[in-house]
């Protein structure tokens, strides 16, 4: 088993100085901690694998392709492998759940 505490994880990635910490992969699935802080600008750019994200607090929008839509604490987003995606007009600092499957970047060519 491999267990995780949100607290630990959001301590962890603050000492990454990184937006994004990976915290678990495997063949099949990979989850990571996104966080963008208030104001702050997305850069991801689309990824060959599906991805759901999970919204654990703050506020801001969604786009992706040319859907756009509001997301806070308890928003749930899959985004199909490929598709163009973008948090932006973040109001509050986004604390996100990532999961990909299969695991991220496993499928780049």
């Amino acid at each position: 088993m491999q267990a995780y505490e949100l607290a630990q994880l959001i301590s962890r990635q603050k000492d990454s100085n990184k937006l994004y910490l990976e915290f678990l992969n495997v063949p099949d699935l990979s989850m990571g901690l996104y966080v963008l802080p208030a104001g702050g600008v997305d850069p991801q750019s689309p990824h060959t694998e599906d991805e759901v994200y999970y919204v654990v607090s703050g506020k801001g929008k969604i786009q992706v392709a040319d859907e756009d839509r509001d997301v806070q604490a308890g928003s749930i987003i899959y985004v199909a492998k490929n598709m163009e995606h973008k948090f932006h007009s973040i109001e509050e600092e986004l604390t996100i759940i990532v999961f990909f499957a299969p695991a991220e970047y496993s499928t780049r060519k």
